[in-house]
């Protein structure tokens, strides 16, 4: 089994393991910071069971709703309704390996998505390319001081990028508009202490 496999099957356990993950709200930090911009073509990197997708696109926004796992696709489908129809193309792929066209959306949302940092970048460039000129990026991750790693799980959160690591790699193609750190909109997660979230929106210049 090849390691794409592997980590959609994972992912795909994790779905299952319960009847619903997440709480069915879109992220505050997506609500925030995209509520003034004009609707268009949306990326939404890791769209779990969907409400951030379902909430963009009753916000007029076309979205490409990516996610590895397929039991999340088939519960982010069946949620939503017909008043969005024809409005989220709802995409089995890993960014990781599968870059997403490029020069493509108006807004390319990273919300919490584990995106493993390389020497070359290559996962991340993929994901800045596809942000058309004039577009927006936008990336929230919880923040490091609210999080442990766990060896016997294998996860550091030091290996995934930060949103200030981002933006160090930008380039005079991009202006940082938000780079910071702030409470959370919402109760954090059962179990967890996510109290703040790192958040970067940028825009692509050209």
């Amino acid at each position: 089994m090849d390691a794409q496999a592997r980590d959609a099957q994972f992912w795909d356990e994790m779905y299952r393991s319960r009847d619903q993950v997440f709480s069915g709200d879109p992220n505050g930090v997506l609500v925030t910071e995209v509520t003034d911009l004009p609707p268009g073509q949306a990326l939404d990197v890791g769209c779990g069971e969907g409400a951030d997708a379902l909430w963009l696109a009753r916000h007029g926004w076309q979205v490409t709703a990516v996610d590895i796992s397929t039991t999340a696709l088939q519960r982010a489908a069946a949620a939503a309704a017909s008043d969005i129809e024809g409005r989220v193309a709802w995409t089995r792929a890993d960014l990781n390996i599968t870059p997403p066209p490029a020069d493509a959306f108006d807004l390319v949302s990273v919300q919490y998505y584990p995106l493993p940092t390389q020497p070359d970048h290559t996962s991340l460039r993929g994901l800045l390319n596809a942000v058309a000129p004039g577009g927006t990026l936008l990336f929230a991750s919880h923040d490091l001081a609210d999080l442990s790693p766990s060896p016997e799980q294998g996860f550091d959160p030091g290996d995934y990028y930060q949103p200030d690591d981002i933006a160090k790699l930008l380039d005079h193609d991009w202006t940082v508009l938000i780079n910071e750190t702030r409470p959370r909109t919402a109760p954090a997660p059962v179990g967890t202490h996510h109290a703040h979230d790192t958040v970067l929106r940028a825009q692509r210049l050209r």
